[in-house]
């Protein structure tokens, strides 16, 4: 079975600005490609394709006013991330239509971000850019993980 998650994609324009923010080349620091940059709202980890896409195109959910920022933070000791706020909603309407599939939702408060870097130590001294930028999310995304680690968007789903 194929790993899924369900994911905001943020607009073109959003991903041009956050594009543009540092990249410093810092051994053990591995930044975020831009076409790769999302909200997960719910990781399902391996699960039936065909079933998670069937529960998400139940849900039912108002559009989102997303809000990113405002600077770079960590998030545990191995990524930096950028809050995303005002996607909590939707993050619980995606548990509740398909949290009978794949492995079971975290016990655990939500924590809308976006990651932009995976780290295997320190990140680059001072580093913690101010960037803010906000989008209306009016669709969600089932992803697949591909065996390469490429995203493939499975099918998207309108909001409101």
């Amino acid at each position: 079975m194929p790993r899924l998650f369900v994911a905001l994609w943020p607009p073109a324009d959003v991903i041009e600005t956050l594009a543009r923010m540092p990249r410093p080349d810092v051994p053990g620091v591995r930044w975020t490609a831009p076409d790769r940059l999302h909200v997960t709202l719910r990781f399902l980890g391996e699960a039936d394709e065909d079933a998670a896409a069937g529960a998400l195109r139940g849900l039912r959910a108002p559009a989102a006013a997303v809000a990113l920022g405002p600077a770079v933070e960590r998030l545990g000791r191995g990524v930096l991330m950028i809050p995303a706020r005002g996607a909590e909603g939707l993050a619980a309407a995606a548990v509740a239509a398909t949290g009978h599939l794949g492995q079971p939702p975290p016990d655990r408060p939500f924590v809308g971000h976006l990651t932009v870097a995976r780290l295997n130590r320190r990140p680059p001294p001072g580093y913690g850019p101010a960037v803010e930028a906000s989008f209306t999310a009016s669709e969600i995304a089932l992803v697949r993980v591909e065996p390469s680690g490429a995203y493939e968007t499975v099918e998207r789903f309108a909001l409101g």
